[in-house]
């Protein structure tokens, strides 16, 4: 019998596309897949545990699922991804509205658990972590010019302040062959944009029987029929001068670089278990700018982590303000039950670091517009994206604007300009953060 499946994919892009992997399993076992919950046999939700604010989200999530069952709208709910794997006991305890778990290491078997949930069971799916299937089919549910290609699952850094190996497992590249084959049915489908992913992607093929590498792979990728390739995330002590060299050169690989750091001081880099020092770093950034002069440095910041005392945090503003990094996400610590950072001595007072947060917030926004400023009179690539009604123009991204982190282009046009076309705008002003032009014509 076909079922109606609804999936709703929170967190990570990396986690949209285990997200859509589900989709194809239960679409090729012949059920009716839907992004609508109302009216669903059976809504899957691929959830984040990774932070304190993504559990609340995936928690608020359950409970609105539960009121459309209440409703009689909604038959049964499934629970997948890291919230089902880092909460197996605590979930059916806490949330009745569940009606079954599907673990990170489980995404292969939500069709028996969908069927299951059907014939009135509570399945609960907990597979090794360590050995997850990545390389099914998917409906990708990105707009048609723009897709990720998922080259790794897990993570074997070790950082004191996160919970993701014990979520996802340790690191694991898929094949060179599977990859280059995914890749191929994504540029035949009419992807232009090829958004590279990992939570690591520095480390991709080096843990395989045949190890390759990032360089590699990518000079391969630039074979095929994409217009941009873009990297997301790079750890910044296994970039190598290969890699820098293929990332310049080849016309295609972004000159947008997602580099995340978490912090400059070097007592507090180690209390993370990083494995650079802030020398390393800025003399990493330098390579990059001397290598790409158009550069765009991504990273994320954490504020508060235990030991983070005011000369510290004030070492890492200026550190900003010398490195002028175009992009900067700034996050606070949050003590995760089961990582070493939750058991640190002198934890630093939330209030105390939610200020900080701010502070940075506030200096990295100077920073940006700045950046933006630099951009006005010059002529940008941009790929539009449609037409807003509610902005009255269309809009699009540059280079140095990755989905749904970055800002947007805003920009006028004589003519039809489809979605997914490149086209040459003319950056005229700056509007909250996101830049205003016009095309070329």
């Amino acid at each position: 019998m076909a079922y109606k499946v609804a999936f709703i994919s929170l967190g990570c892009a990396k986690n949209l596309v285990n997200t859509e992997q589900m989709m194809a399993l239960c679409q090729k076992a012949g059920h009716i897949v839907t992004g609508e919950a109302s009216g669903a046999d059976v809504a899957v939700l691929n959830t984040c545990g990774f932070i304190e604010s993504a559990q609340s989200e995936a928690i608020d999530n359950i409970i609105e699922l539960g009121e459309l069952k209440k409703a009689g709208t909604l038959k049964k709910l499934l629970v997948a991804g890291c919230l089902s794997q880092r909460y197996p006991e605590e979930i059916p305890k806490e949330l009745p509205e569940v009606d079954g778990l599907l673990g990170t290491g489980s995404y292969t078997e939500v069709v028996s658990a969908v069927e299951q949930l059907m014939a009135g069971e509570n399945p609960e799916y907990f597979g090794d972590i360590h050995r997850t299937y990545e390389d099914g089919e998917r409906l990708v549910t990105t707009p048609p010019y723009t897709a990720y290609l998922k080259i790794a699952e897990g993570c074997s850094n070790g950082c004191a302040f996160c919970i993701i190996p014990k979520l996802r497992g340790k690191y694991r590249s898929r094949s060179l062959a599977a990859l280059l084959d995914e890749a191929k049915q994504l540029a035949a489908s009419g992807v232009k944009e090829l958004i590279v992913i990992a939570q690591d992607i520095t480390r991709y093929g080096l843990d395989l029987e045949e190890p390759t590498s990032l360089a590699q792979l990518v000079r391969e990728l630039c074979k095929l029929d994409f217009h941009w390739i873009r990297l997301h995330y790079l750890y910044p002590e296994a970039i190598t001068d290969e890699l820098i060299g293929v990332i310049a050169s080849e016309p295609k690989v972004l000159h947008y670089l997602d580099i995340p750091i978490q912090h400059c001081n070097d007592g507090i880099l180690a209390r993370m278990r990083r494995r650079n020092t802030k020398s390393e770093l800025i003399s990493l950034f330098q390579k990059l700018r001397d290598a790409m002069p158009d550069v765009v440095l991504r990273t994320s910041l954490i504020c508060g982590l235990p030991g983070e005392g005011e000369a510290e945090f004030e070492e890492l503003c200026q550190f900003l303000r010398e490195q002028k990094l175009q992009r900067v996400g700034v996050f606070q610590f949050s003590p995760e039950a089961g990582t070493l950072a939750a058991a640190m001595e002198d934890q630093v007072d939330p209030d105390t670091a939610a200020r900080r947060v701010e502070l940075l917030v506030d200096l990295q926004s100077r920073i940006m517009d700045a950046y933006h400023e630099e951009r006005l009179g010059s002529v940008m690539e941009v790929l539009c994206e449609g037409f807003d009604r509610n902005e009255g123009c269309y809009v699009g991204r540059t280079y140095a604007d990755s989905v749904d982190i970055d800002g947007r282009v805003l920009f006028t046009a004589a003519g039809l300009v489809p979605a997914g076309e490149f086209v040459q705008v003319r950056i005229t002003g700056v509007s909250d953060g996101d830049l205003t032009g016009e095309i070329e014509e």
